[in-house]
């Protein structure tokens, strides 16, 4: 299918913002993940995934530590995801997923982002056809076909597996995360995975214009300061 990883992963906003806000959205993860499932690493390959995330982005082992802990208490907020859909400036495909313990809360403020930069909210299934939702999974390496052997020995439907400037970066469905990931670790455990998640990615990129520009970034902005985004995709190709 011809796809670049590295053109697509520019397609992918990122919800960091400043370190205290992304500490705050990794707490949150940390916490839905460990109280909808265990409280335990080892026993949460959820959590234990989302511990490797965080502390790649750097996040001090005190904000893991005090997430977990405070899913372990009886009680606490019920996060629950929430995914909204819609089209930005230049008619850009938006998808903002979300964790929320107030519904009305979270859909008022996402609405105002787009209400605010002339962009306009869908319906749910408007923008999705137009991505992939796939497990990627990157590390360095150029042993392409040993890969897909490990990975179809153990039965990974494997979507596509591309070799580019000394990465191997693995494509599957979103459902075969673990299963690929379980057999990558256990055919090469010495590989480090620079990249392990599930996204939304756009098949296609666009160009919006100079004057859309401006208002794009906005709202991209502006979804990023909603304390209940945790991550953003599009299809607009952003200069590197």
């Amino acid at each position: 299918m011809g796809r670049s990883f590295e053109n697509r992963k520019a397609a992918i906003f990122k919800t960091a913002g400043q370190k205290t806000k992304l500490y705050a959205k990794y707490g949150k993860q940390l916490y839905a993940v460990a109280k909808n499932g265990v409280a335990d690493p080892d026993a949460n390959p959820a959590l234990r995934t989302l511990i490797e995330k965080a502390k790649r982005d750097q996040v001090p082992a005190h904000v893991i530590e005090k997430a977990i802990e405070k899913a372990k208490g009886v009680g606490g907020e019920d996060f629950v995801p929430a995914r909204y859909e819609g089209f930005g400036p230049g008619n850009s495909a938006v998808i903002v997923e979300c964790l929320t313990d107030n519904n009305n809360r979270t859909i008022t403020e996402v609405r105002n982002c787009f209400t605010k930069t002339g962009s306009k909210l869908g319906t749910a299934g408007s923008v999705t056809h137009w991505f992939d939702h796939l497990t990627v999974l990157s590390f360095k390496g150029n042993n392409e076909e040993q890969v897909l052997e490990a990975l179809l020995g153990a039965d990974v439907n494997v979507d596509e597996i591309e070799c580019k400037e000394g990465n191997v970066t693995v494509f599957a469905p979103a459902d075969e995360f673990y299963k690929a990931k379980t057999a990558l670790l256990e055919a090469f455990p010495d590989i480090k995975l620079d990249v392990q998640e599930i996204a939304f990615l756009a098949q296609s990129t666009k160009t919006i214009s100079e004057e859309d520009r401006p208002m794009f970034e906005k709202l991209l902005n502006m979804l990023n300061d909603c304390d209940d985004v945790q991550e953003v995709y599009h299809n607009v190709a952003l200069p590197t």
